[in-house]
This record gives C-alpha cells, structure tokens and sequence, in this order.
C-alpha cells in the first residue's frame, strides 16, 4: 500500500483517536470536579443527636444524598480524620490524563500541521520552531505567573487574585492574536488556562493532601492550612472550566475565532463562565436563586454575537495579505504538489467545487465565514490544505458535502493521484 495514501488516513486516525481520549478524560475530570464543589457547598452542619445519631467530632459537615436507587451518608472532616482509613480513592489521574491528551492532540494539530493552523504568514510571518516554541513557552510562563500570584499576599483574597488572573488573560487572548491564527489564538487561551487547572493539581492540591496523610501516618494533626490552599485552588479551577470548554469548541465555529475582535470575544467568555458557575454554586450552597446571572450571561453572549459580525458591516472582515507561493514556507511534500504536471488542473477543481463556500466572502446561502476558516482562493491555499483536501474529496466523500457542488468520480481520482505520485 502506498504510503502516500496510507500516511494521511493514519494520521486522520490517530488525531481522531487522541480527541476522543481527550474528551473521555475531560468528562471524568469535570464530573469529578463539579461534584466535589457541589457537596463541598452543600454540607449541612448538624449537631450532635439532631437526627439521633451521634456524630463523630472533627466533621465540618454532611449531606445525605440518593442515586441509582441507593442512599449515601457523605461526611466532610474539618482537616482530617483521627486515622488514616485504609482504603483511600484519589481523584488526580482524570486531571492527569486530559492535560496529557490535550497536549498531545495540540502537538498532533497545531505542531505538526503548524503551516496550516498555528501559523499566520498574515499576522506575522516566522519560521515554525519559533511558533511552537512560543506555544510551549507560553503554557509555563503563565503557570509560573499565576502560581507566584497565588503564594503572594495577594493570593490570600481569591477575588483579587481572580481579577487579577483574569486582566493577564485578557492580553495574552490580545498577545496570541497578533502572532497565531484565530484557531490557534483560541485553543492556546484554552490550553493555558487548562495547564493552570492541571497544575493546581498536580502541583499544589495532590501535594498538600499528602502532607495531610503524612501528619496522620505520624501521630501528628495536620495544619488546616493545608486544606485552605487545596480549597482555593480547586475553586479557582471551578471557574475556569466553562470557558475552557468554549475554547475548545470554538474550532469548530469561525464566527468565534475568525473575527476582528476574536481576542475580545474570548476574554468574555471567561466572564460568561464565572456568571454561570456563581449561579450554580450559589444554589448548591444554599444561598438564593441568583437568576440575574442568566440575564448577564445572555447579555455577554449577545455582545459576543454583535462582536462577531460587526466587522462585516465595516467590509474589512475577510482582508488577507497577498501572499505568493515562493514566499511561503512551503514543505517538501507541498512543494512538489506545486511542480505537479496538473497542478493547475486540480486548483481549477478546487475552485469550481468547493470555492462557493471556502472563501473569504462565501456565496452560498447560509454559510458567512468558510467552514473552519479554511479558505481555497489562491493556488497557495491548495497548497497549504492538500492533504485536507485529498482526505475529505479523494479517500473519503465528506465534501463537498451530499456533493451538493456535484464533485464527479473522475475529479476525485484526479486529486487521489496528485497528492499519491507527487
């Protein structure tokens, strides 16, 4: 089998397979997550023999709950209890797993396909190592950013250190804008904020409950503030789990990422994630049905939706800077495409069949930014997309799609044998 066909269905595969894995272990993380927070808030203090049973001392807390037909008696100690139980579940792989995934899936995506989808020639033209090193680096800068944050004096007031998380991200969404594409500009935010949930567990959540279990292992009772720093950094991770869901799907919506004000449009989203969580939280605590969140949340995603179109009306929506084949950086394989004997034959079929809705200026109804922002003007974007292309019109018949642009056999064969012998 050649492997000019077999490498692309491979690797389809393979990218396939790790976001699959991604969203398995997201779902395991958040759902873990969610739950704790909404039990942790929920406890109800009862004095000893109020239910007439008697309570063991050094419980902040409890809540009975039902599922699946069954009933469950959760008790919530105030730092640990007397001794250490034998049989202890950690929750830590599921955050683990999703930032490994993640990282992964990034690497697959962005690093490996970075002349397609992490770097902008429009923006800022650099070679691809920089890209990826700006990516990497920029992962544990704001780590080491928001921990030193955390552990300062200000650290000690989780709003402050909230807002103050919060305007650091506001120019880093302005900072990734001006050097990646939109796509990549949005999962970077994500995959930040991300690396700072991962590592509040891996560094600062997981650590502290083992100096609990080592003060108990000693005979010791373990310092509170312990529990406090845990807590804090849990919640914070709370808040940060809506937005970078967003984030994570907005790859698929150019409306989101492809825009003049995309950097604005994200950084309200995370505004839109804290007014969500606060309404939940708020209930599961107990204390009122805050619904003027809704009406908050619903007014940030309509200035969202009027950031989103409103360059359109100003007619620079779709601008893109000229650039020629030769000023590109093309790859070895790209470069031979462009040498192939009937290049030109398989860009006139690029433009007739699939031009009508990837372009700048789609003029099929319905569609206002091409899907994913892939846009196929020029001879270069042929280029740039090839393998895309020979996927989703040669191996397999996703598009056009229900071949509404009436694609014939003999074209996808065509495109089969340019990217095959070349």
């Amino acid at each position: 089998m050649d492997a000019d066909f077999l490498i692309p269905v491979l690797w389809e595969w393979l990218e396939f397979a790790v976001r699959w894995l991604h969203v398995i272990t997201a779902i395991s993380w958040i759902g873990t997550s969610f739950y704790f927070i909404a039990l942790d808030l929920g406890l109800r203090k009862i004095s000893a023999n109020e239910d007439g049973i008697a309570h063991e001392n050094g419980i902040a807390g409890e809540e009975w709950q039902v599922h699946g037909g069954g009933f469950y008696n959760i008790k919530k100690y105030t730092v640990a209890p007397s001794h250490l139980p034998e049989h202890l579940t950690w929750f830590k792989w599921e955050a683990y797993a999703t930032w490994i995934s993640g990282f992964a899936l990034m690497a697959i995506v962005y690093y490996l396909g970075a002349d397609i989808f992490l770097i902008d020639d429009n923006k800022m033209a650099m070679p691809i190592y920089l890209g990826i090193f700006i990516s990497i680096t920029s992962l544990g800068i704001t780590w080491i950013i928001y921990d030193v944050l955390c552990k300062s004096g200000i650290g000690k007031s989780s709003n402050l250190t909230m807002v103050l998380l919060f305007g650091y991200i506001v120019v880093l969404a302005w900072g990734f804008d001006q050097i990646f594409t939109g796509r990549a500009a949005f999962i970077h935010l994500g995959a930040v904020t991300a690396t700072i949930m991962a590592f509040n567990v891996f560094m600062v959540i997981i650590p502290k409950q083992k100096i609990v279990i080592a003060a108990l292992k000693a005979g010791e009772t373990p310092d509170a503030h312990y529990g406090f720093v845990a807590k804090q950094r849990s919640t914070h991770n709370n808040y940060l789990t809506l937005p970078v869901l967003f984030l994570m799907l907005s790859n698929h919506y150019p409306l989101s990422f492809s825009t003049e004000y995309n950097w604005i449009i994200a950084s309200i989203v995370f505004l839109m994630g804290v007014t969500i969580r606060h309404y939940f939280n708020t209930i599961h605590a107990r204390k009122g049905n805050p619904i003027w969140t809704w009406f908050a949340t619903l007014g940030l995603f309509i200035i969202v939706i009027i950031l989103s179109v409103y360059p359109a009306f100003k007619g620079n929506m779709n601008e893109r800077a000229e650039i020629t084949i030769s000023q590109a950086n093309l790859t070895k394989k790209q470069a031979e495409l462009a040498k192939a004997e009937n290049f030109d034959e398989i860009v006139e079929i690029v433009y007739t069949r699939c031009n009508m809705c990837h372009a700048a200026e789609p003029y099929y109804d319905g569609i206002v930014i091409a899907p994913k922002h892939v846009i196929l003007e020029t001879e270069l974007d042929v280029l740039k997309h090839a393998r895309q292309i020979y996927v989703n019109s040669a191996i397999s018949h996703a598009m056009p799609p229900a071949n509404l642009a009436s694609m014939e056999i003999a074209e996808r064969i065509l495109i089969a044998q340019w990217y095959e012998k070349n």
